[in-house]
């Protein structure tokens, strides 16, 4: 047994815990944060994402003594956060997954959305392949990834002020109405007869 001196969530903590544990252990097993979940644990499928003094960090292959002194965020302590620093509710990325639907069995969210936060801390308006390339460490086996990548651009249309992004079906299927509308002719009287 060990104890590491962490600081989880804004909080200094110490926590006693085997030596070859890893982060992910220390978290769920001596913390109570379960919202780093535990998938692969060979570093594959980013559900045990947290953040490391910003950066997005797998859990599982990290070593609690090479952290002390860092700052260590997971998703339990992004809504505190987001609000001590001012905000209310929830963190905009937390409310953005959720209005999207950027979900379905849930397991990746916590990753995911930690890695969206610091994409967006460090870039706040990404492309598409940037939000992809950013993402690419966080599997999801449900949504497709589609609504995923949807409520990266929300949070970010919103976080510059501007109208946010239209799905693309729906920019598709706006197309399809124009392209199917009669097209109005200007008015012309008939030749001959009186106006």
């Amino acid at each position: 047994m060990r104890v590491f001196r962490l600081q989880v969530n804004g909080d200094p903590l110490d926590v006693a815990a085997p030596e070859h544990w890893s982060l992910l252990e220390v978290l769920r097993y001596r913390l109570g944060l379960t919202g780093s979940k535990q998938g692969c644990d060979k570093g594959d499928c980013g559900a045990c994402t947290v953040l490391i003094d910003g950066t997005p960090t797998l859990a599982c292959l990290a070593l609690p003594a090479t952290l002390e002194g860092k700052d260590i965020t997971t998703i339990e302590g992004l809504r505190p956060l987001h609000q001590k620093a001012g905000g209310q509710g929830v963190d905009p990325v937390q409310d953005a997954f959720d209005r999207c639907g950027a979900l379905q069995c849930g397991f990746c969210q916590p990753g995911m959305i930690l890695s969206t936060k610091a994409l967006l801390t460090d870039n706040p308006d990404p492309s598409r392949r940037e939000i992809q390339d950013a993402l690419a460490g966080n599997l999801c086996r449900c949504t497709g990834y589609t609504q995923i990548f949807q409520a990266v651009e929300l949070v970010a249309d919103e976080v510059a002020g501007r109208e946010p992004r239209k799905p693309a079906w729906a920019q598709a299927r706006e197309q399809e109405i124009a392209a199917a509308s009669p097209k109005e002719e200007p008015f012309q009287p008939e030749h001959g007869g009186q106006a």
